[in-house]
């Protein structure tokens, strides 16, 4: 038994994830035979990169291209200088997965955003604009928004992650610091700066944008979620632990959120999955309990998980909750509207958070009018215990006349989803204005 604990440990330890073991009843009764375990575990640092000669192939095709952009995820932890470095000689953008966003985002001149339907305008415009794509450390996902007739040059310490994506014309096995390392000598000055500047430009036009919907007016209902992230941005700690349930709390999270190389952003991340913000909380505060941890839950994500409200109070860990309450499965909605469908069963009948919290032995608090966030998020994350806060934002749904059919639905599902990718969201704003949207 010793051994097989052993094995799977070190299986833990080194694809960085979760093992299990079966244990039958009567093994899990017998005594213990080893009194010290067969396999000793230190922390693995492995130097894992390509070799010289694929270091120079990749550095001759770098050196080649003009229009660069640098697609980056999770596995450019704790590679940020030699990322920023290698950006800088290559003039190129930087976009950022969702996974990527608290190793790249920050100081960062060469940050574009994200991409894809959760990202920028921006994100989207650098990849489809290059002559180049570099994927390193990155997973992402959505084919539809990978660049058509660029080369892809892609580095990642999983060798099965290559071309699983998107097309791939060459391909590098290494961990992204030691790549870079060796790479980095063998670059040349690209001089070229113009896609450079012309992402840079349009990431700040939708900076400005996205900035611009982060609004609170005094006692206007309802309120705006995207002013609820900006202003936790603004209050949280400097090394806050954030977590973020799936759907639209992971939009604002990815949108409002700033990282600064000491803040942690946590997530599930992954497509269809939900209520993981508040458990992903839990096992946070209590692997750092000296640090603020918030959980961005959704209305429909909390519900599912209402049980663990009892765990904080029960193993007394000061988790703040910040609960988007919209009465729906929003993003699930969207998706369904995005897809030419008419949304069905996205409506939740929710009870009062606020007041469930405060049954369970939190400090439970509601936030109606936007002129009640800023106080109400202060007295939530300054309580030295577990909080709540309810916070009633806009549903942000797409109202249409009643008789609408589903090919109007379709059209119009498309121009918005177009309208995006180019970057004309001024048209989305007008139709806004005439009272298409609520």
């Amino acid at each position: 038994m010793s051994r097989v604990s052993s094995l799977f440990i070190a299986a833990a330890l080194s694809r960085r994830g979760v093992s299990v073991i079966a244990l039958p009843g009567d093994v899990a009764l017998r005594d213990a035979v080893e009194q010290e375990p067969q396999l000793h575990f230190s922390e693995q640092k492995p130097n894992v990169r390509p070799s010289d000669d694929e270091i120079t192939a990749l550095a001759k095709i770098l050196n080649q291209s003009k229009k660069i952009t640098i697609l980056g995820g999770a596995g450019c932890a704790g590679a940020h200088a030699e990322l920023i470095e290698m950006a800088g000689k290559l003039n190129a953008p930087i976009v950022h997965a969702m996974r990527g966003k608290e190793f790249i985002e920050y100081d960062n001149p060469f940050d574009v955003g994200m991409t894809g339907l959760l990202g920028f305008s921006s994100g989207y415009h650098a990849m489809m604009n290059c002559d180049l794509l570099l994927m390193i450390g990155t997973d992402f996902p959505y084919q539809q928004f990978f660049p058509k007739d660029a080369a892809v040059v892609q580095i990642d310490l999983c060798g099965e992650q290559l071309g699983r994506r998107t097309k791939v014309d060459y391909g590098f096995v290494g961990d992204t610091k030691a790549t870079l390392q060796a790479l980095l000598p063998k670059l040349e000055q690209n001089r070229n700066d113009d896609h450079l500047k012309a992402s840079v430009e349009h990431y700040q036009k939708a900076r400005k944008g996205f900035d611009e919907l982060a609004a609170g007016e005094g006692n206007r209902k309802p309120i705006h979620p995207q002013y609820v992230a900006r202003v936790l941005d603004e209050l949280a700690a400097k090394d806050a632990i954030f977590t973020c349930d799936v759907g639209t709390p992971t939009i604002w999270a990815a949108r409002y959120l700033t990282m600064n190389g000491q803040r942690r952003l946590l997530g599930s991340f992954n497509h269809g999955s939900m209520a993981n913000a508040l458990p992903q909380a839990i096992g946070a505060q209590v692997s750092y309990p000296g640090r603020q941890v918030v959980s961005l839950s959704g209305d429909g994500g909390l519900a599912m998980g209402m049980g663990d409200l009892l765990s904080l109070r029960q193993l007394d860990l000061p988790v703040k909750i910040i609960v988007f309450k919209n009465d729906s499965l929003a993003f699930v909605e969207l998706e369904m509207k995005a897809s030419g469908f008419l949304d069905f069963g996205t409506d939740l009948h929710n009870p009062d958070f606020a007041k469930m919290a405060e049954a369970a032995g939190l400090l439970g608090l509601t936030a109606d009018t936007p002129d009640q966030v800023r106080p109400m998020l202060t007295q939530a994350l300054q309580h030295n215990g577990p909080a709540l806060i309810e916070v009633a934002v806009s549903r942000q749904e797409l109202s249409m006349p009643p008789t609408i059919t589903l090919e109007q639905m379709k059209g119009f599902s498309l121009f918005m989803l177009k309208a995006v990718l180019n970057g004309r969201g001024d048209e989305i704003i007008d139709l806004a204005r005439t009272n298409l949207f609520r």
